[in-house]
């Protein structure tokens, strides 16, 4: 069974923003009206403008960012996404400094698509096994 293009979508996602972070990939793959609805982030004002500061703020504090896509679930419009992240804390990280401590972490996603393109995300992350393997807690 080939990938569905919005499936296809979702990889591109993860490759080349959050992997290689080519922010300027987010014009094409979000919605002009993309709304990220994700718990640590006050949510941003519409558009993919906003979350570019955030994948370079995460790219800044962990320079070998990477996310592994373990599974995709999708119907219709909808993608669930299970990822896990790694990486090495090696710059600050939005007020944190370096710790030098390697992260590997899970996350759940839900994005909506239109037209091709996604339009909302949310996102769970296991928090507290961030903070703990960057010794905060």
């Amino acid at each position: 069974m080939t990938p569905s293009a919005n499936r296809r979508t979702i990889l591109r996602y993860f490759d080349e923003v959050w992997n290689a972070g080519r922010v300027d990939v987010l014009d094409e793959l979000l919605t002009a009206d993309y709304l990220n609805h994700s718990a640590s982030f006050p949510n941003p004002r519409p558009g993919p403008d906003d979350l570019k500061p955030i994948v370079r703020a995460m790219r800044a504090g962990i320079p070998d960012l990477h996310y592994e896509v373990l599974d995709i679930v999708e119907a219709e419009d909808r993608l669930a996404i299970y990822t896990r992240v790694t990486g090495t804390h090696a710059g600050e990280l939005f007020g944190m400094a370096p710790t030098g401590r390697r992260i590997d972490v899970k996350q759940m996603q839900i994005e909506w698509m239109r037209e091709g393109r996604i339009c909302q995300h949310w996102r769970l992350t296991d928090e507290l096994a961030l903070l703990r393997q960057l010794g905060q807690v």
